[in-house]
């Protein structure tokens, strides 16, 4: 797929009006309440849906194609980000008026890091074809470590990056308002905001090697794999206040989200096998069936018990 750069300038620049956008309208800090967060879901989904469309005017079925499947696959994982956050949120004691200025910085950093991870990628593989057999295996690897290791109790202190951070960066253990940084006994430190964020940014890290493998599984098209991770990221922050409060109905979801992975492993193996790459179609169908299937098992296993947001772990600070 070659594409010009004039689209390339186009989508960068309505990316960056979107978030300008998002940024300017919750400039005070508010606290989102479930419906503000469900219009701006639908706005985001909207936006990406439609974008599908254009690539299957501009450029044909097959390209539409491979970049819903990899826009559902990053939205799919973005539930298991959600998770990561509530409880990094919980963890720290957050306020809830701070959440969606560490959300909206830790979205940006999440586009950048999937940005450098494309361009690799795609690079690696079409380069040397013994890389799909490298990334096919990780994604199988990371699927069976999502499916049987998904309940590993998580303690962002002893992330190696918030850890670092503390150790190079003088570190003030409270909020100041919603300051990354502030000026403590004649001295600049960094609050307790920082953190939080650096633990999302160190988070979304591995969440961003393990989506944008599984979308390079489908298409080594960086416009199309980008286009499919940034539409999907956008929503993040409202996907977040849509479902903080209902992750723990989402019980067999990471069933769902481990077969998905290990599926694009596959995948990606195959591609460099006579059996060639998977059809498109099947590819969706496969992703629709997949999510399907473990939501509505899910919910109907926790039908008539009541979400609970994830318990506050001990020493928070």
């Amino acid at each position: 797929m070659s594409v010009p750069l004039w689209a390339w300038l186009v989508l960068t620049a309505t990316i960056a009006v979107m978030l300008a956008v998002d940024l300017f309208l919750h400039r005070d800090n508010h606290v989102i309440g479930f419906r503000e967060a469900a219009v701006w879901s639908a706005v985001w989904i909207a936006a990406g849906l439609a974008f599908g469309a254009v690539l299957w005017l501009w450029q044909g079925q097959e390209v539409a194609g491979a970049y819903y499947a990899g826009y559902l696959i990053e939205k799919a994982l973005s539930v298991d980000n959600v998770l990561v956050f509530a409880l990094i949120f919980t963890y720290f004691a957050v306020p809830p008026s701070f959440q969606h200025k560490v959300l909206f910085w830790g979205v940006i950093g999440a586009l950048l890091f999937r940005l450098a991870f494309i361009f690799v990628g795609a690079e690696l593989l079409e380069t040397f074809f013994w890389t799909a057999y490298v990334f096919g295996l990780f994604l199988v690897w990371t699927g069976w470590k999502m499916a049987f290791r998904h309940d590993a109790e998580m303690h962002p202190e002893r992330n190696l990056v918030v850890r670092l951070v503390r150790r190079v960066v003088p570190t003030d253990p409270r909020y100041h308002g919603d300051r990354f940084f502030a000026r403590v006994d004649g001295r600049r430190v960094a609050t307790l905001l920082f953190v939080v964020l650096v633990a999302v940014e160190a988070s979304d890290l591995i969440f961003a090697i393990d989506s944008v493998a599984a979308i390079l599984a489908i298409t080594t098209s960086t416009f199309v794999v980008w286009t499919a991770n940034a539409f999907a990221v956008l929503g993040l922050r409202s996907l977040y206040f849509c479902l903080a409060g209902l992750l723990r109905r989402f019980v067999h979801l990471h069933y769902g989200l481990a077969f998905l992975l290990a599926f694009a492993g596959v995948k990606l193996i195959l591609s460099e096998t006579p059996i060639g790459k998977l059809p498109i179609p099947l590819t969706l169908g496969v992703i629709v069936a997949t999510l399907a299937v473990s939501i509505g098992w899910s919910l109907v296993t926790t039908r008539g018990g009541t979400a609970s947001a994830p318990a506050r772990s001990d020493g928070s600070r």
